[in-house]
This record gives structure tokens, C-alpha cells and sequence, in this order.
């Protein structure tokens, strides 16, 4: 069996309130949605690139390019086996990883909705529920920031991460810790610092925070290993960790105590899968990370949450707190004691909006075999 035809849109969502990290602010994602088809049957994906090269290399515009014209031809003239398979189709070519993910994220779920299953028991995950905690962006004022803790307390988020960089960092967490005291509460610095900070990082070991996250550069696990002998509290690597093997070196050095996955950034779930098993086996907690994504690519991450070494809060909270209408029916909600409660249905459980998503798509291709 082969893909009969790959759909590419770029949809553009206003967030509900700018989102702010130590390399910028944003307001608006771009977002290039992935739709196969073959058989009768439809799979959805979301490439998580961003606006601009920050977090990554590659942006929705590279995404679009490495799509059109590799990653999507490269599929349709591929023999399907199963979606496992999809990552030794791309192999030859070289990184883009989200643009990969968003392909292959699209084929797990025309597979499982071929098997009439949920994603997230094909994967071998389990059902019922899984924990959310949220990411809080970097605010303009403290008071603004303390107001959000306060707010997404009270909607029941088990965990809260607060961005961190250079003049936003100690002080704003000391304040934090003394409003609240017990939350569950972890610092991420998005990269925005080198060890020329270590006093500074050290000085974070005081307010018992569950993990500092991704402090060094983006593709660094020596200096993250010196940091993380210096430092009591548990370091989480996001940016460093983009394939199994440096999840492996990272593990093997000492880097980090904690990793978080990111499907985008691993190239997706063939990828994510490896790195889950080897985490598993070396006892690494492991959480999911957000992207900013839509409902389809929050479906994907409720999935990849159902996994068993998945035992810290990711950042998979509810469409609301982004979008003001999602892109999938029904949008993704969070529970009274936060959690999010994982579809039944076949596929990523959820249904893509079309009448919304056609009135949003600012453009569009498709290809076929």
C-alpha cells in the first residue's frame, strides 16, 4: 500500500495571550498542519516549528520547503508497512526533524485509525487520565506573573514552569517561593545561560525547585554534566536531547536528571518511542513538552503522555489557555484536579475542525503520488 496524497496548509492562530521565553515574545503562531490519505482513511499531523529560527533551526517556512518537496515525495513512493517504518524512509535526509515528525505523527494516526484504535494504545500506552502542568511565559511586571501562578492553581495544574532569563531569574523566583511555597514548581532558561552563571544557578538549589530546565546552550551536554555535579537541584534537557544517542551520551555523562521529550524535536514517535525505552531502563523520569501546538499536535502529546515513563506533569494543558476556538472537536479540556482525560476514540481521538481550519489556512498544497 502507498500514500495516495499528502496535504500540506499553513493555518495562522492568534494566541490568547502573548507567550514570552528568554529569545523573544510571541503572539501569533504559523502552523503547517500535514493530512495523509490512503485507503478511505485520513491521519493528521502538526510540524511544531516556530515563527522564527530561536528554539530551532528550522522555522514553518523551512518546514513547508523540506515537506513540498522531500519529506512528501519521499513518502509517496514509499511502501507502507506501518508507521515505525517512516523514520528509514527519511533517513537520508539530513535533520529536520520537525518537519519529519509531522509525516510520520500523521501516519501513526491513519494507522491507528485503520486498526479502529486509539493512537496511544498503538503506541502501548495506557487510558484513563494523565497529569498537566502549564508553562508561564515571561510577564511584564512580577505581578502579572504571581496573578497567572494564582490563576492556573486554581485550575487545578499539578505543576508550574516559570521561564527564566538573565535579570528575570532569582529574584522572580525568590518572590514566587515565598507567595507559594508548596507548588510544585520548576525554572526553564530556553538556553539563556553558560557556566560563567554557575554561582548565580547555584544559588537556584534554594528554592527546591523540581528541575532547571535546558540552562546551558541548545546543543551542549560537557558543560551540562560540570552544572550538574555543581547544582542539588535535578537538571531536565530539552534542546540537547534530538535522537536516542544523545539521550544515551547525556544519561552516560551525567548531564541531566530529567529529560523532556518533544516529538518535533526527536523527529517523532519511532524516535520518541527509543528514547522512552531507554529512559525506562536507566530509571530518567521523563515529562512531554509544549510547542505552542494546536489540538492536533495536543493530541499527538496526549498520546506520547500515556507512556509509561512519563511520570512527571508535562505541558499539555487546555486548548482555552491559548486558543479562543481550537482547530478540534472538542477541544482539548483539563479536569477540576488536573488532569486530561485520554480519548477513546480511534486515531488522536479528536476531530479536526475543516470548516474552521479552511477559513484559517493561508495556503495550501497537495501532492500525490
Amino acid at each position: 500500500m502507498r500514500v495516495e496524497e499528502i496535504e500540506l496548509r499553513e493555518i495562522r492562530l492568534p494566541l490568547v495571550r502573548f507567550f514570552e521565553t528568554s529569545f523573544g515574545r510571541t503572539t501569533q503562531r504559523r502552523i503547517v498542519l500535514v493530512r495523509v490519505s490512503m485507503d478511505g482513511l485520513t491521519g493528521y499531523g502538526e510540524c511544531t516549528a516556530g515563527e522564527g529560527p530561536f528554539y530551532s533551526y528550522e522555522t514553518a517556512d523551512t518546514a513547508w520547503h523540506v515537506l513540498k518537496d522531500f519529506v512528501g515525495p519521499n513518502a509517496l513512493r514509499n511502501d507502507f508497512q506501518g508507521a515505525i517504518h517512516v523514520r528509514d524512509w527519511l533517513r537520508p535526509i539530513r535533520g529536520h526533524p520537525m518537519a519529519k515528525a509531522a509525516l510520520e505523527a500523521a501516519l501513526w494516526d491513519w494507522e491507528a485509525r485503520s486498526k479502529n484504535k486509539p493512537l496511544w494504545k498503538l503506541l502501548d500506552g495506557k487510558g484513563g487520565e494523565i497529569p498537566c502542568g502549564v508553562s508561564i511565559g515571561i510577564q511584564d511586571t512580577v505581578e502579572e506573573l504571581l496573578a497567572g501562578i494564582e490563576r492556573e492553581i486554581g485550575a487545578g495544574y499539578r505543576r508550574i514552569k516559570v521561564k527564566i532569563k538573565p535579570g528575570w531569574d532569582w529574584e522572580i523566583l525568590k518572590t514566587v517561593r515565598r507567595h507559594f511555597p508548596h507548588v510544585p514548581l520548576m525554572a526553564d532558561a530556553n538556553s539563556a545561560y553558560s557556566l560563567a552563571d554557575l554561582e548565580l544557578l547555584r544559588r537556584l538549589d534554594e528554592f527546591q525547585l523540581m528541575m532547571i530546565e535546558q540552562p546551558l546552550a541548545y546543543h551542549d551536554l560537557f558543560d551540562h554534566a560540570v552544572l550538574q555535579e555543581a547544582l542539588r537541584t535535578p537538571i531536565c534537557l530539552d534542546e540537547s536531547i534530538r535522537q536516542v544517542e544523545d539521550a544515551r551520551h547525556a544519561i552516560e555523562l551525567g548531564s541531566c536528571r530529567i529529560i523532556n521529550m518533544k516529538l518535533g524535536r526527536v523527529g517523532g514517535f519511532t524516535e520518541a518511542l527509543q528514547i522512552h525505552s531507554l529512559c525506562l531502563a536507566s530509571g530518567i523520569p521523563l515529562w512531554c513538552g509544549g510547542m505552542l501546538e494546536s489540538g492536533i499536535g495536543r493530541a499527538h502529546n496526549i498520546a506520547l503522555s500515556t507512556l509509561e515513563g512519563f511520570t512527571l506533569p508535562g505541558d499539555v494543558s487546555a486548548s482555552k489557555r491559548y486558543w479562543e476556538r481550537d482547530i478540534v472537536q472538542p477541544p482539548v479540556e483539563v479536569t477540576p484536579h488536573g488532569t486530561i482525560r485520554v480519548p477513546d476514540g480511534p486515531g488522536i481521538g479528536y476531530q479536526p475542525d475543516l470548516e474552521f481550519i479552511d477559513r484559517i489556512t493561508v495556503r495550501k498544497e497537495v501532492l500525490r503520488a
